[in-house]
């Protein structure tokens, strides 16, 4: 173990930290008993640059499947190309509403401290993501969201571009894997809206060129039943939403929609989640709630760590690294 994990496991003793120690050496013992990992990414975690350890953790087979936001999906690309042009905003709290109408003007899109830069990062990925669709529609290929943008990096063409070491991408990270990808949602991101326009301006002829989120789930299904035979299949979600909410339903959609008999339950469960437990929020739902959907077993490990996930994520992939 290295220094962090030794800090954690001597300082981090009780509450929300207990928890994280807690769910880190779960998820080790998880692995080493041959178990794979499926990672849920909500929230604005590319943004928050979680490719620092992420990438790592992909390169180092612990994790093995990511269900993320179409946000999570281009903004690590966003990252890679544009990062120089980032703009922090420390002090967001204290922003007027003409404050917010100068970031709009200067083209500046602020996830809470942070602003994406309109130009550099969205239009120059639009460029090149755009003339990977017309040749798809052309030919009639038709590809997941996340393929087109693998080849857009298998190309070459965004390298001189590359504004960060390339090691700190986690999508370059999964697709140096051929990690199995899902996107559900992907119409709610920058790159789907820009889509659905060039639809609309007919420079797509057929809106299906892009895979959609049920065949996505045929693929998720597929892997979890060719899988969790051999390897226990973990859960570790970050945030909430359908990012968490969709791959977690594989399990009852193959039990009870499809009746196929004896799928696993998933082996292990891990949120890290500041959302209030109430109120039938499914970010907020406590995991024994899942047991009755029939996504977990009452004897599943499972873990909620209540806390901000720009903070514990990182210490915890620490853990399971090692450091």
């Amino acid at each position: 173990m290295g220094q962090i994990s030794d800090f954690l496991d001597r300082e981090f003793r009780h509450f929300n930290a207990a928890a994280l120690v807690d769910a880190a050496r779960a998820y080790q013992a998880h692995l080493s008993a041959g178990g794979k990992m499926l990672l849920a990414l909500g929230g604005a975690m590319s943004t928050a640059e979680l490719g620092l350890s992420l990438a790592e953790m992909i390169r180092q087979d612990k994790v093995h499947a990511i269900s993320c936001t179409g946000a999570n999906l281009e903004e690590d690309l966003f990252n890679l190309v544009a990062h120089d042009s980032y703009v922090r905003v420390p002090h967001y709290r204290e922003l007027s509403a003409a404050d917010e109408e100068d970031l709009y003007r200067r083209h500046l899109n602020r996830v809470t401290d942070t602003c994406i830069p309109e130009e550099e990062a969205m239009r120059r990925i639009e460029a090149v993501v755009l003339e990977e669709w017309i040749h798809a529609d052309q030919k009639g290929i038709r590809l997941f969201p996340h393929e087109f943008l693998w080849n857009v990096l298998r190309s070459g063409r965004l390298q001189s571009s590359f504004q960060i070491d390339p090691k700190n991408s986690w999508l370059l990270a999964a697709m140096e894997k051929d990690l199995l990808l899902i996107v559900p949602g992907w119409e709610d991101s920058t790159l789907g809206n820009m889509y659905a326009g060039h639809c609309l301006k007919g420079k797509i002829r057929d809106p299906r060129t892009v895979r959609s989120g049920i065949e996505y789930m045929m693929q998720l299904a597929d892997f979890y039943q060719h899988t969790s035979p051999r390897h226990s299949l973990g859960f570790f979600q970050i945030g909430g939403g359908i990012a968490g909410d969709f791959p977690i339903c594989v399990v009852p959609m193959l039990h009870q929609d499809m009746q196929v008999e004896n799928v696993p339950y998933w082996g292990y469960f891990c949120q890290i989640s500041d959302s209030t437990t109430s109120y039938g929020s499914y970010s907020g739902a406590a995991p024994n709630e899942k047991i009755t959907w029939g996504k977990l077993d009452s004897s599943t490990p499972k873990f909620v760590i209540e806390s901000d996930a720009t903070i514990v994520a990182p210490l915890l992939f620490a853990y399971v690294l090692g450091r």
